[in-house]
C-alpha cells in the first residue's frame, strides 16, 4: 500500500469525477423496487442509514482536509468530501425514484447516527489527523462496503447499479488512500511518539466520540441482519480491515489500527458478553432518548439533495 504514488492517486481522482446528471433517473426499473411490497418496506430504512453514514464520511473528509500533512492529502481530502456528499445525494435520488421520500422532506437519521453526526459537527475538526485516518477506512469498509454489497445483491434496479458502479469506484480509491495513510502514519516514529499517539484515546472529546461510536456499529449491525444480510458476510467486510490495514509492519505499527482492529474483533465476536452486554445497553439507552432531546441537525445537512443538477 506504501508504494501509492498520491500525486498519481490525485489526478485519477480529478478525471474520474461524475455528476447525478450522468445517470438517467427516469429510466425504466423502478418498478423492480415499488412492485414488492416487501423488499420496499426494508429498503426505506436501510437507504435513509445508508445516506447518513456516507454524510459521516464528508464530515470526517473534511476535517481531515484541514489536516493532512501534505497539500496532495489536502486536495484529496477536499475531494473525497465532496464525493461523499455525492454518494448521499445519489442514495437521495434513489430514494425519489423509488417513491421513498415524503415531498421533499430529508429522512430522519436514527438516533445513533444523528449523535454520531453531532459528535463529529463539534468535535471533528480537533482531533489528530491520525485518529480519524484509521477510524475511517473501518467504517467503509465494514458499514459502507457490506452494505453496499448487500444492497446490489437485493435489488435489480438496473439504474441502482449503475449508481453504485460509480459510488463503489470512488469508494475503491478512498479506501486505497486511506490504507496508505495509515501505513505511513506507523512508519519511522519512536516508540515515545507511537505511545503518544495511542494516549489521546484518553482525550475526553474523543471518550464521547467513542460513546456515540460503539452503540452505532452495533445498531447498524442488527438493522443489516435483520434485512437478511448473513452475519458471515458482515464480518468478513470487518476482517478486511485487519488484512489489508495490518498487511506490513508499518500498518501493525500504527496505534490506532490496533485500537480499531481490537475493536472489530470485539463487535465481530457476538459471544463477547463483556463487551456486547454494556455496547448494547447503551443502544437501548439511545432508543430511549426523546426526540425533543436530541441534537440539532447541523446547517451543512441541507446540501443534500436528490436534483440532478448537484454535481459539486
Amino acid at each position: 500500500m506504501a508504494s501509492i504514488d498520491l500525486d498519481k492517486m490525485l489526478a485519477k481522482v480529478r478525471a474520474t469525477q461524475w455528476a447525478l446528471s450522468d445517470i438517467d433517473w427516469d429510466a425504466p426499473g423502478a418498478e423492480l423496487v415499488t412492485g414488492n411490497p416487501e423488499l420496499y418496506a426494508k429498503l426505506k430504512p436501510f437507504m435513509a442509514d445508508l445516506m447518513w453514514i456516507e454524510h459521516i464520511g464528508a464530515r470526517a473528509f473534511s476535517a481531515m482536509s484541514k489536516k493532512a500533512p501534505t497539500e496532495t492529502l489536502k486536495q484529496m481530502y477536499s475531494h473525497f468530501h465532496a464525493e461523499e456528499q455525492r454518494h448521499a445525494n445519489a442514495e437521495m435520488a434513489l430514494m425519489k425514484r423509488w417513491g421513498m421520500l415524503d415531498g421533499d422532506v430529508i429522512p430522519e437519521p436514527n438516533k445513533n447516527l444523528r449523535l454520531t453526526i453531532k459528535w463529529l459537527d463539534t468535535y471533528a475538526d480537533k482531533m489528530p489527523f491520525y485518529v480519524l485516518g484509521a477510524v475511517i477506512p473501518m467504517l467503509e469498509v465494514a458499514l459502507d462496503g457490506a452494505l453496499c454489497t448487500f444492497l446490489l445483491e437485493t435489488v435489480e434496479d438496473p439504474i441502482c447499479h449503475r449508481a453504485f458502479d460509480l459510488i463503489n469506484d470512488d469508494e475503491s480509491r478512498h479506501l486505497g488512500v486511506g490504507f496508505s495513510v495509515m501505513e505511513a502514519q506507523g512508519y519511522n516514529k519512536t516508540l515515545i511518539e507511537l505511545s503518544k499517539m495511542a494516549a489521546r484515546i484518553i482525550d475526553p472529546r474523543l471518550l464521547l466520540g467513542i460513546a456515540a461510536y460503539l452503540p452505532l456499529l452495533n445498531k447498524m449491525r442488527d438493522n443489516v441482519i435483520k434485512m437478511g444480510l448473513p452475519e458471515e458476510k458482515l464480518y468478513a467486510a470487518m476482517r478486511k480491515f485487519e488484512k489489508i490495514a495490518g498487511r506490513t509492519a508499518e500498518g501493525r505499527r500504527n496505534p490506532w489500527y490496533q485500537i480499531i482492529n481490537w475493536n472489530a474483533r470485539m463487535v465481530v465476536n457476538r459471544k463477547n458478553r463483556t463487551y456486547h452486554i454494556p455496547v448494547d445497553a447503551m443502544v437501548r439507552a439511545t432508543d430511549r432518548l426523546p426526540a425533543n432531546k436530541m441534537p440539532e441537525m447541523p446547517s451543512w445537512v441541507k446540501e443534500l439533495t436528490y436534483e440532478p443538477s448537484a454535481i459539486h
